[in-house]
């Protein structure tokens, strides 16, 4: 297949064009990049020299012809493109926010009007195989939202509250030079941000009440310093007092056939590099708060890899392919 990456030299485009060069049934044949028009790939991105040979270019988006199309622009630009994509019937994976959320509820959060909406399948194959695999176009979820929602969905219905606290890699602040991602400010540090409105909590309350649930839900996020990962704490206090076996029968039944998610401790560098969300928990003394903990890493199973993931089960291929590989640790 045939596959266009629109918006290709940010980070989450860099592990696309790598998953897409060892993916055995695709060829990339278009690299978009406005600021990085005619240079050649390895040349901005050199670690994919000998797996990436073509130039960026910057072609009009209804000339831009291929099997699939990636977008990996930033949020409230996706839309630019993907209504020519769309009408044209090409199957699309979008990684921005514009189609995860319903219309007033994205132009609320992201102080914009939306100008191409229409709806799409949330893309956590986990619980949206179904809706995915008979879609042309995809909504890749948020990095937060993918390792908060599977830590919780087996015990969603459970819930009354939810309170997600997660520690983020940099990477996930984009490649662009900020204050925030400084070096010195960074380092040896742990910085909480956006602590009760971050714009990907709606997703997270969505999913959440898509799966049962009248929970409220929480988030605040810490950036730390490492490079790339997620790990998220979610304190679930339930309606009830739940048992060990009770939780443990209810996430080994959800993902007992997920190749990506496995029940063990999880830790960033074991993921790092993987479409792997690693998930454990505990059930406090008296059954009434489920501390659920997962890691991802935020550039692939919460970007690159599940779009991949996506790609695989809108084209009817084996939903793994060119994805089944370990981390490299340590």
């Amino acid at each position: 297949m045939d596959i266009a990456i629109i918006g290709a030299s940010g980070y989450a485009g860099g592990d696309l064009m790598r998953l897409i060069a060892l993916h055995p049934d695709t060829e990339l044949t278009c690299a978009t990049s406005r600021k990085l028009d005619g240079t050649l790939v390895s040349k901005d991105q050199p670690h994919l020299k000998g797996f990436v040979d073509i130039n960026y270019t910057n072609p009009d988006v209804d000339k831009v012809d291929a099997d699939v199309v990636f977008l990996a622009v930033p949020h409230t630009v996706a839309m630019q493109y993907a209504g020519s994509l769309h009408s044209r019937g090409i199957k699309t994976v979008d990684l921005s926010a514009d189609y995860r959320l319903p219309q007033p509820i994205y132009e609320e959060i992201y102080g914009v009007s939306h100008t191409a909406y229409f709806e799409a399948p949330y893309g956590i194959p986990e619980l949206h195989r179904d809706e995915v695999k008979g879609s042309i176009f995809v909504a890749n979820p948020g990095c937060f939202p993918t390792g908060a929602i599977l830590a919780a969905a087996p015990v969603a219905d459970l819930a009354r509250t939810i309170i997600y606290d997660s520690k983020t890699g940099v990477s996930g602040a984009g490649d662009t030079v900020s204050e925030t991602t400084h070096y010195p400010n960074v380092a040896d540090n742990i910085n909480p941000y956006k602590w009760t409105q971050h714009r990907h909590l709606p997703e997270m309350q969505l999913e959440i009440s898509r799966l049962g649930s009248q929970a409220s839900v929480h988030f605040t996020p810490h950036l730390v310093p490492v490079t790339r990962g997620i790990l998220t704490t979610a304190h679930i206090i339930t309606e009830r007092p739940v048992t060990t076996d009770e939780v443990r029968r209810r996430f080994e039944h959800m993902y007992r056939n997920e190749p990506f998610i496995r029940l063990q401790t999880p830790k960033l560098g074991h993921v790092r590099g993987t479409n792997f969300c690693d998930i454990a928990f505990e059930v406090e003394e008296g059954g009434r708060r489920i501390v659920a903990v997962s890691a991802i890493d935020n550039l692939m199973k919460g970007a690159a890899g599940q779009a991949v993931q996506n790609m695989n089960i809108i084209c009817g291929l084996e939903e793994t392919t060119g994805l089944l590989f370990p981390a490299a640790t340590p």
